[in-house]
């Protein structure tokens, strides 16, 4: 497309699933990637690949976006060229356990704000007056269909999804005078590590949630994610929601017998 050959696009949670897949799709577009995870070693293999692949330029931040000092300190330490960020990806995000609210636990609960709601307001605070500063950007947050409407034992994940709705909202009114763009999509089931992470590692339930439809792959989200990042000047995309076939709504999915 052309659009993305030599900006530079910042991919918090990158080091595998749905971050990592729109750093693989943005690299093949010619982007400058900055490409932060907690996870550094994964992060350095991919962008070695990326690199060698797609004659690009890729930084790689060691980054826990649930930590403000860090975040600022992190984004703050980037050199002058690095802080020309075009794009940014809010993608770090995850869910802890499937528990009734009063059989839930303070941690997972914690975890899942900390991360899904105030990371993405973190990284925001810190990389907006970047994008101000050159008056130009794009904030493309990663939500989710439960962000629209709720499923049982699904409560505290939700509620951090529809947060995410809010904020993409809240932002794009706050910024409408400002010539920068403000998208968030919003994906159903995509078999990622999604669900072993809530799960903690238990890779036999994970699977299940999958069993017996074709679920979204990373590389249908971040194309998605592509979309949004790729149109003229003028065009935002406010919202996508995409899902597999099989599947309506959060309650409404199809499931066929092997």
């Amino acid at each position: 497309m052309g659009l993305l050959i030599n900006k530079i696009t910042f991919i918090t949670g990158a080091s595998s699933g749905i971050g990592k897949a729109c750093a693989e799709i943005f690299a093949k577009e010619k982007s400058n990637l900055i490409l932060s995870a907690r996870r550094i070693e994964r992060l350095q293999t991919l962008a070695k690949k990326l690199e060698k692949d797609h004659g690009i330029k890729v930084k790689c931040l060691k980054l826990d976006v649930r930590n403000f000092d860090e975040v600022e300190k992190v984004i703050n330490s980037l050199d002058s060229n690095w802080k020309k960020i075009d794009i940014l990806i809010n993608n770090a995000g995850l869910s802890r356990g499937l528990d009734k609210i009063h059989e839930g636990k303070k941690e997972d609960w914690d975890e899942m704000i900390d991360t899904n709601v105030k990371g993405l307001v973190y990284v925001t605070r810190h990389v907006l007056p970047l994008m101000l500063k050159r008056k130009k950007g794009h904030i493309i947050n990663i939500g989710s269909t439960a962000g629209h409407e709720v499923y049982p034992a699904g409560n505290i994940y939700a509620a951090t999804k529809f947060a995410v709705k809010a904020l993409s909202q809240s932002i794009r009114l706050d910024l409408l005078d400002k010539a920068i763009k403000v998208s968030s999509v919003d994906p159903g089931m995509v078999e990622t590590e999604f669900s072993e992470v809530r799960f903690r590692g238990d890779k036999e339930r994970a699977k299940n949630v999958y069993k017996g439809l074709n679920p979204l792959s990373s590389k249908d989200v971040a194309e998605a994610v592509l979309f949004c990042a790729s149109r003229p000047t003028y065009v935002n995309i406010n919202q996508v929601i995409i899902t597999p076939l099989a599947q309506a709504s959060s309650t409404q999915v199809i499931r066929k017998e092997k």
